[in-house]
C-alpha cells in the first residue's frame, strides 16, 4: 500500500461568489391583518394571509427577486431600531411614499438623493412601529 506524500496539498476550496446578499426578509407584524392592510394600500397589492407553522405570513410577491413577507408570530417583534430593510421603490419612490400616511404610517425622512449613481432613498414608519426605507434611482 502506498502512503500518501508528505509535500502534497490539501485542495482549496472553490470561492461561491454571489451576486445578491439578501435571500428573504421579514416584516414583523403585532396585528397581521393590519400591516397587510398598510402594504396593500401603499403598494396597491393584494396581499394574502396564510397560516405557516404556527406564523401568520403574507407573502410578498416576486418575478426572480427578493422574496420576503409581513410576519405574525412568537419572536416577531416591531422595531424601529436595529436591521433597516430597503423596500423597492420604483421609478420613483414618491408614489409610494406618499401612501404611507395615508395607509396609517409616518413619514421619518422624505425623498433624499444618496448619489446620481445610487439614486433616492425615504424612511417611513409602517403601521406597526417598523422603521423602513424605500429605493429607487430617480
Amino acid at each position: 500500500m502506498k502512503s500518501p506524500a508528505k509535500d502534497s496539498k490539501p485542495k482549496k476550496k472553490r470561492k461561491e461568489k454571489l451576486n445578491d446578499y439578501v435571500a428573504w426578509f421579514e416584516i414583523p407584524a403585532y396585528e397581521i391583518n393590519r400591516a397587510v392592510e398598510f402594504y396593500n394600500h401603499v403598494y396597491d397589492l393584494s396581499l394574502q394571509i396564510q397560516d405557516m407553522a404556527g406564523y401568520n405570513m403574507a407573502i410578498f410577491p416576486t418575478n426572480d427577486g427578493i422574496g420576503g413577507a409581513i410576519v405574525m408570530g412568537e419572536g416577531a417583534i416591531p422595531s424601529d431600531k436595529g436591521s433597516l430593510v430597503y423596500l423597492n421603490g420604483g421609478k420613483d419612490l414618491d408614489v409610494y411614499l406618499n401612501r404611507v400616511p395615508e395607509a396609517g404610517g409616518r413619514i421619518i425622512l422624505k425623498k433624499t438623493l444618496i448619489s446620481k449613481e445610487h439614486g433616492y432613498f425615504a424612511l417611513f414608519i409602517d403601521s406597526e412601529g417598523n422603521k423602513m426605507a424605500f429605493h429607487s434611482k430617480k
